[in-house]
């Protein structure tokens, strides 16, 4: 049965992977840009749908994130992307922390794939709604993603809070986009919410503010979804100790402040080493 299966899934991968090169060389259009996301949602669900068995196992267990990364993140061989970590070092440190990143595309969950090993016990907060996408959500469900009703704040709050064990007894990192939404514009960062900074309050353990450079290769409006050069660029820790609720404020402004000036500087990079007849844009 197994064999199968297993045949079923390396044929489809082969198929979709020829469809994806054919489509990588045409011109840009609005068939091939949404063709291409579909792909990656596609082998994104097909790849759920066989490994989420293994995971029964050990269900919850974050090191199932860790097992699904690992696979999960050779679909960035079939779209010619690079992501490149830096400060992975303080990403592999062994304790617990809030780690909060700027939120573009569903392709950020692909980047986090690829350095998901770096940070070995990650986890990551998710809408509730995202759980019913079967069979993503369940997988992910059973690979310890922890998920929560945005549209009942004081709940959501409740959900983050009972996270504290998992950070602090565990050591588990656990990843939040404070932007709420993805933002298509890539000359700014859109205001943070508050949630991520309640919670590694509440549990005492570091925020490790992440800046993804953006993603100059991808226009829904033109058809664009060409290869890129993605920079994930690790900032150093900020510590909670002795911080309370009234420090939520200044502490949002100055998490926002410091990854608003390291985007900016890895906007100015990217775009800079880009070749003079590249079509970039700077907005998603």
């Amino acid at each position: 049965m197994w064999e199968k299966i297993l045949f079923c899934v390396s044929m489809c991968v082969l198929t979709f992977s020829f469809l994806s090169k054919k489509i990588s060389y045409t011109e840009s259009s609005k068939f091939s840009f949404h063709l291409k996301f579909f792909l990656y949602y596609f082998l994104c669900s097909l790849l759920a749908f066989v490994i989420w068995p293994l995971f029964l196992f050990r269900p919850r267990n974050v090191k199932n994130s860790r097992l699904a990364a690992s696979i999960l993140k050779h679909i960035t061989k079939l779209y010619d992307l690079k992501w490149e970590l830096r400060g992975g070092d303080i990403l592999s440190k062994d304790r617990g922390a809030v780690i909060v990143s700027n939120h573009q595309s569903s392709l950020d969950i692909l980047g986090m794939f690829n350095i998901w090993e770096v940070a070995d016990k990650l986890t990551a907060v998710a809408k509730r709604e995202v759980m019913y996408v079967f069979p993503f959500g369940f997988a992910a469900y059973l690979a310890g993603l922890i998920y929560i009703d945005r549209n009942n704040p004081k709940r959501a709050r409740e959900q983050l809070n009972m996270t504290t064990d998992v950070m602090v007894k565990e050591k588990t990192k656990i990843w939040l986009f404070p932007e709420g939404t993805r933002n298509k514009d890539y000359r700014s960062l859109l205001p943070f919410k508050k949630g991520a900074f309640h919670m590694a309050v509440a549990a005492q353990v570091p925020i490790i503010p992440v800046v993804f450079s953006p993603y100059y290769f991808i226009n829904n409006k033109q058809g664009i979804f060409n290869k890129g050069h993605v920079i994930i660029q690790c900032l150093e820790p900020i510590s909670t100790k002795g911080l309370g609720p009234e420090d939520i404020d200044g502490l949002v402004t100055r998490v926002r402040d410091a990854m608003s000036t390291v985007y900016k500087e890895l906007t100015k990079e990217v775009i800079t080493n880009l070749p003079s007849d590249y079509p970039h844009t700077t907005v998603g």
